[in-house]
């Protein structure tokens, strides 16, 4: 900022969702990237970063994953066929079947997040104070009561 300027005291919503744009835009450029390094597609490697989280059922993956449940299906077979996830049984109920990380799975996904360069330069550009500060208001920025992969409890 120049000197003699003063920093604004509001930001509208229009402005917000630019900067949130932006960022997001950079941020699945460099997952996207790392992902196909690690020949992944995006939606794979989406998928592996939810269950890094725990085990998942199709359906829960698919509304994690804004997508259609036959999608997913498609996904995790590809995955599965790579021995990135296996499919298990759940053990409260025996119609459903969770998808699980495998250590290769969560090796691939770990590899991933290592390969963004240009998100871990950004973050390590933060100091300490801006970082747990970014870190308390993506936590509140969209939390919702929903539990599940993916959303806080």
């Amino acid at each position: 900022m120049p000197p003699g300027t003063s920093r604004p005291t509001a930001v509208d919503n229009a402005a917000l969702m630019d900067a949130i744009w932006d960022s997001l835009a950079g941020f699945y450029g460099d997952f996207t990237s790392a992902a196909a390094d690690e020949g992944l597609t995006s939606s794979q490697a989406k998928t592996l970063t939810v269950l890094r989280r725990g085990p998942a059922s199709m359906r829960s993956l698919a509304t994690t994953l804004h997508c259609d449940a036959s999608n997913v299906t498609g996904i995790v077979d590809r995955l599965e066929a790579r021995a990135l996830v296996r499919r298990e049984p759940s053990p409260t109920d025996r119609r459903v079947k969770n998808v699980v990380l495998t250590d290769e799975g969560l090796q691939a996904v770990e590899t991933v997040r290592t390969g963004m360069l240009a998100t871990h330069s950004a973050l390590d550009a933060l100091p300490d104070a801006d970082r747990v500060a970014l870190h308390e208001l993506l936590q509140r920025l969209f939390a919702t009561p929903a539990s599940g992969p993916g959303t806080s409890a």
